[in-house]
């Protein structure tokens, strides 16, 4: 194979590779054994989200070498550097969630910081666990350098012993990490025992790899090939398979002709990839979190996109991918079915996606289905001519409890029980909450609000799983509902409203509510309002002592709190690409 030439004389890497004035920069990479060749190649940032908190991200260094491999094999210099992840099922249900979503920023902000420091011409970004996957690809969107995502993959599905002691349902069903969440509720009742609990969380997680429903991480991914970041089907194959090495290789060989033809995120990164990838989100029944990380990654690029634009395309969208929570499938079953690839066709027949969006393979969207030969398989993926609902599996509110918005996952809820109106039962935090519903001191047919978790005020915008797996646990996810300022896990199940905004620390209408205020959720609608007259809110807010003090003075939450912006803008917490006076890769 000839030796492609790049000319390194508009590469960000001529600034510590190239000329006289370099000799000490070049003696560094001599150090670490790099050849004469290797150095004046283009320098690949190859960057991974690797660590031993949790299984979603402990593959991620494996699959690394084989990336590098690729981009070798494509003439160019791979450069491996690793940034943090904050596992949410590790950090739930505790004080290490408000990690969490400040997780996403500082990933960001590390590559961004890694990749201006030494000059990296392009990036391959590997990540496994929720907040690192669009961590990672608003880097590359800021960046706006040639960018290739790949995901590390999802976990195998458990299986439970076939003992007596496992409750059935247990026993004939593939098990997540979210079972286990709803094994804890189940357990507080009296309906398991010990040792049933005991096996369970033994046998839930068998492998490597992200949580296996369309939680938030299998969400992101699908996001990541919607958008045109990732190969096409290369967010599908389990974390296991070593299989998934030739999606490494290929993902690294695309990277270096993506330099070579100086396509960049950007490019990929449009307004209509932003709403192909927010149809896949909304026909796989995916996490509400997708309502916030697509306005973030779009917030990079200097693109308007909301929540409520989000929500509209939720709105008109089948759902008809049946897939956990809401259904009965886990991404490994999607990927055996033809993954992505298969439902962009669908949404394709319906003429409900952008097909000249460019994508990491150079090709566009509408040139990467036409290579695809599977249809739906009616099980997995239906006809989005029989879809399992006519709209999407996420839905958008507002009214005078969210007059910025907020967000419901009705995935696998019935129509009728998409409206829910029912006297609030107020708490100041989640720990409250979840004491509360531990103690079952709670009635059917009431909503819970939980408040004081949203970006700011948490600090940190805490995810609920650990209250709401409870409540389904206890057989009452249909029979009570939930708001908060605060997220919900991809995994979660029942009537749960998430993203409330304004949140309570800015003095949102959520912060005014009262125990007993009649509140009304419709997903039908598209409206979450309390029986309470304007009249009534304003003075309300007049009597507001202000934002809940928390215990957290200094330090990143501090700094995080501080920063950070709207919820349905994507909680940023800088500028962003409308406001920047030079790109990164052009200096």
């Amino acid at each position: 194979m000839l030796k492609r030439p790049f000319d390194k004389t508009k590469l960000p890497s001529r600034h510590v590779t190239e000329g006289p004035a370099r000799a000490p920069h070049r003696s560094y990479y001599h150090a670490m054994g790099m050849t004469e060749e290797e150095i004046h190649q283009p320098l690949v940032g190859v960057a991974t989200c690797w660590n031993e908190a949790a299984p979603c991200n402990i593959a991620l260094s494996r699959q690394a070498q084989a990336v590098k491999g690729g981009v070798k094999q494509g003439f160019g210099t791979p450069r491996e550097f690793t940034t943090i992840t904050v596992t949410d099922g590790i950090a739930m249900g505790h004080e290490g969630m408000r990690s969490s979503l400040a997780s996403r920023e500082a990933i960001a902000d590390t590559v961004e910081l890694t990749m201006r420091g030494h000059c990296y011409d392009a990036i391959v970004g590997l990540a496994g666990c929720d907040k690192s996957l669009p961590g990672m690809m608003m880097a590359m969107v800021r960046l706006n350098v040639p960018s290739v995502f790949i995901y590390g993959g999802s976990i195998l599905p458990g299986k439970a012993p076939q003992l007596d002691e496992i409750p059935e349902d247990f026993r004939t069903r593939d098990l997540t990490v979210q079972d286990m969440f709803e094994a804890v509720g189940r357990h507080q009742n009296g309906e398991l025992s010990d040792a049933a609990l005991a096996m369970l969380e033994r046998v839930a997680c068998p492998s490597a790899g992200a949580c296996g429903g369309q939680f938030t991480a299998n969400t992101m991914a699908c996001v990541s090939e919607a958008i045109g970041l990732a190969l096409m089907n290369s967010s599908g194959m389990p974390a296991p398979y070593e299989s998934r090495d030739q999606y490494g290789e290929a993902s690294g060989r695309a990277v270096m002709d993506l330099i070579e033809k100086n396509i960049r995120a950007r490019d990929v990164v449009t307004r209509k990839s932003l709403e192909n990838a927010a149809r896949v989100v909304a026909c796989t029944g995916g996490s509400t979190n997708a309502g916030l990380h697509l306005p973030a990654i779009a917030h990079e690029a200097g693109i308007d996109f909301f929540l409520e634009d989000v929500c509209d395309i939720f709105r008109e969208t089948p759902y008809f991918v049946d897939l956990k929570p809401g259904g009965a499938h886990v991404a490994k079953d999607l990927f055996d079915a033809g993954g992505i690839p298969v439902v962009m066709k669908e949404l394709r027949k319906a003429g409900l996606i952008h097909e000249d969006c460019i994508t990491a393979s150079g090709r566009s969207i509408g040139e990467e289905l036409d290579l695809i030969d599977r249809e739906a398989d009616g099980k997995v993926i239906h006809s989005i001519s029989n879809p399992i609902t006519k709209t999407g599996g996420v839905v958008g509110l507002k009214g005078n409890l969210a007059p910025e918005g907020a967000i419901v996952k009705v995935a696998g809820i019935p129509a009728e029980g998409q409206v829910f109106t029912g006297p609030a039962r107020v708490f100041e935090c989640e720990e409250e909450a979840f004491e509360a519903v531990k103690d079952r001191a709670y009635e059917e047919g009431e909503v819970i609000v939980i408040r004081n978790e949203g970006p700011a005020g948490g600090p940190g915008m805490r995810e609920m799983l650990a209250t709401t797996a409870a409540l389904s646990g206890q057989g009452m996810g249909k029979k009570v509902a939930l708001i908060t300022d605060g997220r919900f896990s991809g995994a979660t199940r029942g009537f749960c409203v998430g993203h409330v905004g304004p949140e309570a620390a800015l003095g949102g209408p959520i912060a005014f509510v009262k125990t007993g205020d009649v509140i009304t959720i419709n997903a039908v609608t598209g409206e979450l309002s309390v029986e309470l007259s304007d009249e009534e809110l304003a003075a309300r807010k007049k009597e507001w002592a202000g934002p809940r003090e928390t215990i957290y003075a200094s330090g990143a939450l501090w700094k995080y709190a501080q920063l950070v912006g709207a919820t349905y803008k994507g909680a940023v917490t800088h500028p962003g690409g409308q406001a920047e006076k030079h790109v990164y890769a052009d200096l």
